[in-house]
């Protein structure tokens, strides 16, 4: 599979499924993959440090931002029982696994799958969770974050994982440049956890 598959609106490559199961939190995920999706068949290594070095969150409104298969927003709405997920990508066969997934895991009236035009643009979010997709280059990915932390609520937060030789230094340098202050949560197997919090 080449590198611009997952985040294309509508992959070429054969749809094939393949399941993943993850234990999130203290919560087991047995939910589908697939090709043409970021992380066909597995739990990428920088999900795994995201989970790893954070506590779940409390509830709120939450966004799943670049959700692939979902795997991030579930585990949220797993661990929070009262929060609302959002989880967005333009990966149209990414949205159908992670509605899917949704359903077989019992959080279906509290996880919405969306395209970004979809979205509402009146919604806002106490929290954004993400592994963003930084292989659409910088300035894309720059375009990605303007767009949606401005949707953070007054004392809401952003947490994302980045590999550190994908540029994670350089991000929490420019996030705090644009105004959005950012610190590292945690760093572990060339990953860097960031936390980004609006003013309340």
């Amino acid at each position: 599979m080449t590198d611009d598959h997952y985040f294309s609106a509508d992959p070429s490559v054969p749809f094939e499924r393949a399941p993943v199961t993850a234990d999130v939190w203290g919560h087991e995920l047995a939910i589908d993959s697939g090709t043409g999706v970021f992380a066909k068949g597995r739990l990428d290594i920088g999900t795994s440090v995201l989970f790893r070095e954070t506590d779940p969150p409390h509830g709120g409104r939450i966004l799943d931002l670049g959700c692939g298969y979902g795997v991030i927003g579930l585990a949220c709405a797993l661990a929070a029982p009262h929060a609302q997920v959002t989880a967005v990508d333009v990966n149209r066969r990414a949205l159908l696994l992670a509605r899917e997934n949704a359903e077989r895991l019992g959080v279906g009236e509290r996880f919405t799958a969306l395209h970004p035009d979809e979205v509402d643009a009146a919604w806002d979010y106490d929290e954004i969770w993400s592994n963003p997709p930084i292989r659409i280059g910088k300035a894309a990915l720059h375009e990605l974050l303007l767009t949606w932390l401005p949707r953070l609520a007054p004392g809401g937060r952003a947490v994302m994982v980045v590999g550190k030789n994908l540029g994670a230094d350089s991000l929490q340098r420019w996030l705090g440049e644009q105004g959005y202050p950012t610190h590292r949560l945690a760093s572990a197997k060339g990953f860097r956890v960031l936390e980004t919090r609006t003013a309340s």
